[in-house]
């Protein structure tokens, strides 16, 4: 007997005929479109951008789906009389326009928080500053060398709202989520997983503090049945046990828990009542990195009440890094360059550096997102041999690194360049055999990059053209 979604079911009887807006045509909200359309509500569409910015492929979608536009800076002010609202997750539901809305009525949510409220499965959601793509990358592959039926989607792979009806009881779904998703999140997982927080875009969020309770809004709504896996080394993310509502389990790369999950030296253990149980070596995992060990460690404990810690082990012994996150490019001239393209904030950096005992020649500067560079620079003035700077952080990060030369009275090579090209280059010539180039901005990629993904690649052609 096949699977009835019944809450599925009774949306789309809802919505049809109504007056939906979607906010935001970027990758999750595109499928909605198709979607919409095949239920027969009312779709006004809504984007900040020009016409001109937009892909023709996607203008002529909404133009033969008769679906009614408002492009522009100011499209919001005609957000008034929808019955629902999809907002794209940097549309904050903070946004005036859209509390108006709500007060008078309207059901404020995303593709993401209506996926998971019609969801007829277990769903294990990951959120943190540093780690939550590889940590969810792993806990899929986990499920998937276990042969479940899993989704992978959220802030990576594909948009699962429209991937519903393909789900039964006994599917997993696997979630990256971010703050902007988590935020104003009125549903959490069943398994939760904080990796750990630390001050990340705070050019969007009001501040800190508001960062760290959308972060919160991934157990906020657990029942006494959820699991929550937190990062026991992280004040912010170990005071959450406090608030949680089920059981949880903490993981450490400093404590010697009695239990959970620790990682002692390279090597990984299951802690129980005081008895700590070796589980597995690092040296057997592709993943460079103390922090890769964490994420290791994290995705053992978001499944080991579904998978058996044997099968884990086989599925993390394959596992090679997700691209743009310590991705080695290619070796030349017994130089390696790697590319960590998704290294946005000063801490994925430092655990970028900390990947490596050979000397390294750096490439970072970015997309400003008013964080604090001053932890980055001791690191770089110990373990970086030239440093290459670009992009609108590069004065910042400069100034710390003088500053922390100074104090040591040390000096390296420091290079302020234009472009990724002329980086490139300038390692290529410096670079000596047994160094390491890695590419680890420590800022976000939205001045020079459509974003990081495009900055990564963008870096691995440069990289390729380079002559042997």
């Amino acid at each position: 007997m096949s699977f009835r979604n019944d809450k599925l079911e009774e949306f789309n009887q809802y919505i049809k005929f109504r007056k939906v807006a979607i906010i935001g045509l970027g990758v999750s909200n595109l499928p909605l479109l198709d979607y919409m359309h095949e239920k027969k509500a009312r779709v006004t569409v809504f984007d900040e951008r020009n016409i001109e910015a937009i892909p023709k492929h996607i203008m002529d979608k909404i133009t033969t789906y008769n679906f009614t536009f408002h492009l522009g800076k100011n499209c919001l002010e005609n957000l008034n009389g929808f019955d629902i609202i999809f907002r794209s997750p940097s549309c904050l539901p903070t946004r005036p326009e859209l509390q108006q809305e709500e007060i008078r009525g309207a059901i404020v949510t995303t593709e993401i928080e209506m996926l998971m409220k019609m969801c007829p499965c277990k769903m294990i959601g990951v959120t943190g500053s540093d780690g939550k793509t590889t940590t969810t990358s792993l806990i899929y592959s986990i499920l998937q060398k276990a042969n479940y039926h899993a989704f992978l989607g959220g802030n990576i792979g594909t948009p699962l709202f429209t991937k519903l009806p393909e789900m039964t009881p006994e599917s997993i779904v696997v979630l990256e989520l971010s703050s902007f998703q988590l935020m104003g999140m009125e549903i959490s997982p069943n398994i939760a997983v904080i990796t750990n927080v630390t001050p990340n875009h705070l050019n969007i969020h009001k501040d800190y503090e508001e960062y760290i309770e959308a972060k919160k809004n991934i157990f906020k709504y657990q029942n006494e049945d959820g699991i929550l896996i937190l990062n026991y080394d992280n004040e912010i993310t170990k005071t959450c046990a406090n608030e949680a509502n089920g059981k949880v389990i903490f993981f450490s790369r400093n404590q010697k828990l009695d239990n959970g999950m620790i990682v002692d030296g390279r090597v990984i253990k299951e802690c129980e009542d005081k008895i700590r149980k070796h589980i597995f070596n690092g040296e057997d995992a592709i993943l460079r990195g103390n922090h890769n060990l964490e994420n290791i460690a994290t995705a053992i404990c978001a499944t080991k009440s579904l998978v058996s810690i044997e099968d884990a082990i086989l599925a993390i012994k394959e596992f090679k890094p997700v691209e743009h996150r310590i991705e080695l490019v290619r070796e030349i001239e017994h130089v390696k360059w790697y590319n960590d393209s998704a290294s946005s904030s000063p801490t994925r950096t430092l655990s970028g550096l900390n990947a490596f005992d050979e000397e390294i020649l750096l490439i970072a500067g970015g997309y400003d997102k008013n964080l604090d560079y001053e932890p980055l620079a001791e690191p770089i003035v110990e373990k970086v041999r030239t440093l290459f700077l670009i992009g609108q952080t590069s004065g910042k990060i400069f100034d710390v690194v003088k500053q922390e030369l100074e104090n040591q009275k040390k000096k390296i090579d420091i290079y302020m360049c234009e472009s990724l090209e002329q980086t490139v280059e300038l390692a290529d010539r410096l670079a000596k055999p047994g160094n390491v180039v890695l590419f680890s901005p420590a800022s976000a990629s939205f001045d020079m990059f459509k974003d990081f993904a495009d900055r990564g690649n963008q870096f691995k052609k440069l990289v390729n053209d380079l002559k042997s």
